[in-house]
């Protein structure tokens, strides 16, 4: 029976040609919309013939199922492509950022201004119009003790005279007295530490006048044992004459 029945299928397939037109049309409508009811077979048909057809249609169908699908979109059918899933970091490896482009403020093109040296001031003698005055270290002064002079000279009578002595805080600087060739009773005098340094002031009262001639202020201190350097201590002399107010400054050369 097995035998027959494939025999008959081997017979009709061989002699159905089937209708491309049909087909395309069929898979076309199908594609567009839902499919029509059908019609129910005539019973005239003989159902042996038609189940052969059938079976025949179905395996041609099954065989050229891709061919027919080509002649309907006019192209052979893309392959399917499998998109891996993107890999995910690790929770806990650091995500690596984008280097950044800040930068930081562009780097200064012109020099700071450098502090201004000290102007470095005369030990020996300084002169302005009738006054002249010149600074020295006593040779008395020892490793713990010292005594710092100015000698005013004047050629004309003095109606104001202002001497200041600046002895610098070397360590251990202390005063221990001061003098003056001219009466004391014509000066008033202040010792004071101000600003990092022992200041001596010698100050002119009113009404009194300074003679023409060579006038000596001294100021003596105890400091740190050694030899004290000088090179910070300094003095002043403000004077005035009939007709002018001359003003000097200078250092103490060591002692000899």
């Amino acid at each position: 029976m097995n035998e027959e029945i494939s025999r008959q299928l081997r017979e009709a397939a061989a002699h159905h040609h089937p209708d491309r037109a049909t087909i395309v049309a069929l898979v076309e409508q199908r594609a567009a919309g839902p499919t029509l009811p059908h019609r129910a077979p005539s019973i005239a048909r003989s159902g042996r013939r038609v189940l052969l057809a059938a079976l025949a249609t179905a395996g041609l169908l099954a065989t050229g199922g891709l061919a027919v699908a080509g002649i309907v979109n006019g192209q052979p059918p893309a392959p399917a492509v499998t998109t891996a899933p993107a890999a995910s970091a690790p929770l806990d490896s650091p995500v690596p950022s984008a280097p950044s482009t800040a930068t930081g403020p562009a780097p200064s093109t012109t020099g700071g201004s450098r502090p201004s040296a000290t102007p470095t001031l005369p030990t020996g003698r300084v002169q302005n119009g009738p006054l002249w005055t010149e600074g020295s270290v006593d040779a008395k002064s020892t490793v713990y003790w010292g005594q710092s002079s100015v000698a005013v000279g004047t050629s004309q009578q003095l109606g104001s005279l202002t001497v200041e002595l600046r002895i610098t805080q070397t360590g251990g600087v202390r005063e221990t007295g001061s003098w003056r060739t001219l009466p004391a009773d014509d000066f008033t005098v202040t010792v004071q530490e101000t600003g990092g340094a022992l200041v001596y002031r010698w100050v002119l009262k009113p009404g009194r006048t300074v003679p023409a001639g060579q006038h000596v202020f001294a100021a003596q201190f105890n400091h740190a044992t050694g030899v004290r350097a000088t090179a910070g201590d300094s003095y002043r002399v403000d004077a005035r004459t009939a007709a002018s107010s001359p003003t000097l400054r200078g250092g103490f050369a060591p002692a000899h």
